[in-house]
């Protein structure tokens, strides 16, 4: 999803660094416990040094649930995280996104429209019971639509045990908008990637299967994926293993199947970094994921060798967008007394319909 983002002022541009970081501890402390910020793992670093917390997806979605006196949220991530805090919050607080062109590729890649129409050519094949699974990188409208439908949510943390939750309840389990990650998953919980799964392509008619495929087919995935993550291949990983004999590969679970296959460990971006953290010094890691995340990882571990699996930039474009001049802007505002920049508001039936998937995520823990 993309928003108009207003230019940011003159003032903002022109300061130093210097001066924009101590713009932003001068305003934290003169706000307080009015505000807090919240710093996904793929944000700059002149960013998460300001945050009051930091984690992957579920955390931050936690933490912002139980935020429960803070008027102001900051979230310095994408558009669907912060729609998620605004949906666990409550009416008397205010969530805002730095950069209003924050967004997620994968997430526009299952428009709840498609998703509609996918749903009811399915059900006029015959299919018996559906059960739908959205990962939370994804719009609050297809989190609303999860909601409807007896479903629910998961994370790359938690996607094994909410997988199995909704496969318990339904003959099928209909899986968006992260191919990869639903395969990996899968895969991992003994299915066949043939015979028990499909790729679902809204753009063509019952996403390009008979209805007797359909029918008998238990797990199917929405094409979608995660641009960042596809770019880390089999080719790197035979490589590294080549030139660095006894190199440990971790990679997040969006990459492609070979890719994780071939690797010696997969998990979200907290399970990544549990990791690294409690191997032992001298430990060489080739990590993919963000290459934000991947370099804090080297920087917080120096008894490690710890570099990025593809030996390029693999930068999150959009989480790149918010920088420590957006959250100062925003900062200041409030010192001002001006209205909450670039609040994100999900309306008041989406939101409740997300809820309800999304409390069905938390119930499981």
């Amino acid at each position: 999803m993309t928003l108009l983002q207003p230019a940011l002022p003159d003032l903002f541009k022109s300061m130093s660094d210097d001066d924009v970081h101590q713009l932003i501890s001068a305003s934290r402390k003169k706000l307080g416990e009015r505000c807090v910020i919240l710093g996904h793992h793929y944000q700059r670093d002149e960013v998460i040094r300001h945050a009051d917390y930091t984690g992957d997806s579920l955390k931050l979605a936690r933490i912002a649930r139980d935020l429960k006196e803070t008027p102001y949220i900051v979230f310095c991530g994408v558009h669907f995280m912060a729609e998620t805090a605004d949906i666990l919050t409550t009416g008397q607080q205010q969530v805002s996104l730095p950069d209003l062109q924050a967004g997620c590729e994968m997430a526009d890649m299952a428009e709840t429209w498609d998703v509609e129409a996918s749903w009811a050519e399915a059900v006029a094949a015959g299919a018996g019971t559906i059960v739908p699974v959205t990962y939370i990188n994804s719009k609050a409208s297809l989190k609303a639509f999860v909601g409807d439908h007896g479903g629910t949510i998961c994370t790359s943390g938690n996607a094994r045990e909410v997988i199995d939750w909704a496969l318990a309840r339904g003959e099928h389990l209909f899986f968006f908008p992260d191919q990869h990650l639903g395969r990996n998953v899968c895969k991992a919980m003994g299915f066949d990637t043939e015979k028990d799964m499909l790729l679902w392509d809204p753009k063509k008619p019952l996403g390009g299967h008979s209805p007797e495929k359909i029918r008998e087919t238990r797990i199917w995935l929405w094409q979608g994926h995660c641009p960042v993550h596809a770019l880390f291949t089999l080719h790197q990983i035979k490589k590294l293993r080549t030139e660095k004999p006894g190199i440990k590969i971790i990679v997040h679970p969006e990459c492609a199947m070979e890719v994780v296959d071939a690797s010696d460990m997969s998990g979200s971006t907290e399970q990544i970094i549990q990791a690294i953290e409690a191997s032992p010094a001298g430990t060489v890691w080739a990590v993919g994921t963000e290459k934000h995340l991947v370099e804090r990882l080297a920087t917080n571990n120096p008894d490690k060798e710890i570099t990025s699996l593809n030996p390029y930039t693999c930068l999150c474009g959009t989480m790149n967008r918010i920088t420590s001049r957006h959250l100062a802007w925003v900062l200041d505002d409030l010192v001002q007394g001006k209205p909450l920049r670039n609040p994100i508001t999900v309306d008041e039936k989406t939101a409740s319909s997300s809820l309800v998937a999304l409390d069905r995520m938390f119930n499981l823990h």
